[in-house]
């Protein structure tokens, strides 16, 4: 096994690799070349989790195999105690890099974003950048949720100009990183991380981008709805009680 690097990269990507299989590999390599189109050092975080007693999905075993064969890659394999929420927050909290930089592994995001919104951090010396969908070739219904979604996030905190909460990738800097306390173990963390940029002030960059249906089914549940909005709710109150 390669010697692992020893210094800190400008630049961590934690890609979420959860039951994306043999998919990666490909994903991970348009990953590297826009990483090297921007010219920065970085280091790769794959996170493929896995379910207890799970034996037919592939992913640990191919992030680790990716691992081994380049010093720039972390692989991930727990046992996973949550969703999207907790696997992002066991690969945010191994990233070492100045900029930490989160997308999902299965092309619904182009790859070439990470560039975009990295470079546009730097550029413009922002706190947060991230993406918004211009257009979705994703199904009818989940852009109807995700538009309503949207209106009642900015009726609930207004006075921030996010476009689209749950859009990936999203790249911070690590000092806007160090004061987030993210607690989410399910789809909320991206909205975790938006309540908590507008409480602090970050400040915030955004591109368009086209959002593809992707390589995997949409692990969503259909009540997911409903569990955006009690997180909503809850937040909202408790920003009554946050100075």
């Amino acid at each position: 096994m390669p010697e692992k690097q020893s210094y800190t990269p400008r630049i961590s990507v934690v890609i979420l690799c959860y039951k994306a299989g043999n998919s990666i590999p490909a994903f991970v390599q348009d990953v590297c070349n826009a990483m090297d189109r921007l010219g920065n050092d970085y280091e790769l975080v794959l996170v493929g989790n896995r379910n207890r007693g799970d034996t037919t999905d592939p992913t640990p075993a191919v992030v680790q195999a990716l691992a081994a064969a380049d010093p720039r890659i972390i692989a991930l394999s727990l046992e996973k105690r949550g969703m999207m929420g907790w696997d992002a927050r066991t690969g945010l909290a191994v990233a070492t890099g100045d900029i930490i930089a989160l997308i999902d592994g299965d092309y619904q995001m182009p790859p070439e974003d990470l560039e975009h919104v990295c470079r546009q951090l730097i550029d413009d010396d922002l706190d947060l950048a991230m993406t918004c969908r211009a257009v979705r070739k994703d199904g009818l219904l989940r852009r109807i949720n995700s538009r309503m979604y949207n209106l009642l996030f900015r009726a609930l905190f207004p006075g921030y100009p996010v476009r689209d909460v749950n859009s990936k990738p999203k790249a911070m800097t690590r000092a806007f990183f160090s004061a987030l306390r993210l607690t989410a173990d399910g789809w909320f963390l991206d909205a975790e991380i938006i309540i908590q940029a507008r409480r602090h002030k970050a400040r915030l960059g955004q591109i368009e981008t086209v959002f593809h249906e992707g390589n995997r089914k949409s692990f969503v549940r259909p009540d997911a709805v409903l569990e955006f909005l009690r997180n909503l709710l809850a937040a909202r109150f408790k920003e009554f009680f946050i100075r």
